[in-house]
């Protein structure tokens, strides 16, 4: 199976005047279709840095990452912004969320990028919201939320496009022991009940068990993790 995710080589060096301070090394990385990838490591390993790249929010010094087939490390920053809004669901740690706006708005936010009309976008970021089991929580503002809730509702936003890629950095890591199972529980599901692929940064070793696979970042190298077998991609998305 051709990999849905190809990085090759990649590189990334960040300059300060004179210094420089090089987070990946020559890192090769294959995502399957379907796969929940968890990228564990110590703090400065170069996690989110490599996170950010497949998010095209920033791009490699050196090397080429390619996405279903297209060269993201080619883009310029025009067309990286719009290939971001089509393909890319991003969960934070914090959240994220808009504090004014209700959890339905916050949901339909990535949708203003796309032609859909006003009923289509409500009516996405109602289901949405339905997958995540906040249907009956849609007009309540974030601060009328737990940090479950709200992050749930971060979750909804990012799958709200029906992505290609939703990307985690540490989405439990300001989460209590239940409300962090509760969201690993809704990874899952989003992985093997829609097929969605899935890269998750995580310092915490139960959040990476619900991986697919585990790699360990050190010093800006990958360890450890052989390729398994992808979720079995249902008809339709989370969408």
């Amino acid at each position: 199976m051709t990999p849905l995710v190809e990085v090759r080589g990649v590189t990334k060096v960040y300059r300060r005047d004179s210094e420089e301070l090089t987070v990946l090394r020559g890192l090769d990385l294959d995502i399957a279709p379907g796969e929940f990838l968890a990228l564990m490591g110590p703090s400065g390993s170069g996690k989110t840095t490599l996170l950010n790249l497949l998010a095209g929010l920033d791009v490699p010094t050196e090397g080429s990452i390619r996405v279903a087939g297209e060269d993201i490390t080619r883009l310029k920053p025009k067309q990286l912004a719009a290939w971001r809004a089509r393909h890319v669901g991003f969960v934070f740690q914090l959240y994220n969320l808009i504090p004014v706006l209700t959890a339905l708005q916050n949901v339909e936010l990535p949708l203003l990028l796309t032609p859909l009309g006003r009923k289509e976008r409500r009516e996405h970021a109602e289901t949405a919201l339905k997958v995540v089991g906040l249907a009956e929580r849609m007009h309540h503002f974030p601060r009328q939320l737990s940090g479950g809730q709200e992050q749930r509702v971060g979750i909804a936003r990012a799958i709200v496009t029906d992505p290609t890629l939703l990307l985690a950095d540490e989405p439990t890591g300001d989460l209590d022991a239940r409300s962090a199972a509760e969201i690993l529980d809704l990874l899952h599901r989003l992985n093997t009940e829609f097929g969605k692929t899935i890269v998750m940064v995580t310092h915490d070793p139960n959040a990476a068990a619900r991986a697919s696979r585990t790699l360990h970042l050190e010093k800006g190298a990958l360890r450890g993790g052989a390729t398994p077998e992808p979720a079995a991609v249902p008809a339709g998305g989370a969408s």
